[in-house]
């Protein structure tokens, strides 16, 4: 989020605030609704103005989504780097800059702490936890590095993950000869054929997602079933490093048809190699590609 970009929240209150020591989410006790008294102003660190303007968008659409876009923010913030590990979080800071309730805040701190962003101790109140405490398989963490000061490193990451991830799956699912799952690939290659030629790349990268969360599933894989969401994130993520699936060309097709086509045949090695060869269409995905280490 770019106006969040130099934004920062204080490390430690200004004991001239009044406000109570951090701890708990639940015992701070500021008011709910409009129009009550207010805290006072915290002294957070950074551009104060940028912070009010987020403040006061997110207060605009006021009871829908507001909870997500609270998560989406403080997401951001952390994963960008400017909430830094071991900062503490004040909900009533939050709450005030935010202009949202306490019932927001808690929930969205959760959200966090779910995730392994941050964690509530009492005694020790909330604080940002370290990139290693982190779950980096998480949807939303994906995206929020690859959208920020990590993209290049998050793209790489998940390029080499799907070269491990989904050659393996095609492999293994060329022994699953479930028709109707292999249909349905063929009808996802069908419909990408369409999309290339009415330039529909919206089409295309719907037909694309589902093509490989059906390949996977093929697989019989529970594990790496779960691991599914990654490629999915890797697909929405696209723009840095490319692979072939990340934009709609013919030669991007014709890998996905000999896929289904090995599939069809029970070629465990064609699949894998198709797949391969798939992750391959451009060329500037060799820079990306891990290469086999030297003993």
């Amino acid at each position: 989020m770019s106006t969040l970009a130099h934004t920062m929240m204080t490390a430690a209150r200004s004991v001239e605030s009044g406000l109570p020591a951090p701890g708990g989410i639940d015992r701070y006790p500021y008011p709910e609704t409009p129009g009550a008294d207010r805290i006072p102003t915290p002294a957070w660190e950074g551009t104060d103005n940028e912070l009010g303007r987020v403040g006061r968008r997110s207060a605009g659409s006021r009871g829908r989504g507001l909870h997500g876009q609270l998560v989406q923010q403080l997401g951001q913030m952390i994963v960008s780097g400017d909430l830094g590990a071991d900062r503490p979080l004040v909900p009533e800071e939050i709450g005030q800059r935010f202009e949202v309730s306490r019932t927001v805040v808690r929930e969205s701190l959760r959200v966090l702490e779910a995730k392994g962003l941050v964690s509530a101790r009492p005694n020790v109140g909330t604080r940002v936890r370290p990139v290693s405490d982190w779950n980096l398989l998480d949807a939303d963490i994906i995206e929020w590095r690859a959208f920020g000061p990590q993209r290049d490193d998050q793209r790489r990451e998940l390029t080499e993950l799907r070269w491990t991830i989904e050659p393996l799956a095609a492999r293994l699912a060329a022994g699953h000869g479930r028709e109707d799952v292999q249909q349905r690939l063929a009808d996802m290659v069908e419909i990408m054929g369409h999309a290339i030629a009415q330039a529909d790349s919206i089409t295309f990268s719907r037909a694309d997602a589902e093509f490989h969360s059906l390949l996977i599933q093929l697989a019989g894989n529970r594990m790496l079933e779960h691991l599914s969401g990654i490629v999915s994130a890797a697909l929405q993520v696209s723009g840095g490093p490319v692979t072939g699936c990340d934009r709609p060309t013919d030669a991007s097709l014709a890998h996905h048809a000999r896929i289904v086509e090995a599939l069809a045949a029970g070629d465990s090695q064609g699949a894998e190699s198709a797949m391969r060869q798939l992750l391959m269409v451009h060329p500037e995905v060799e820079r990306v590609v891990p290469a086999p280490r030297e003993h």
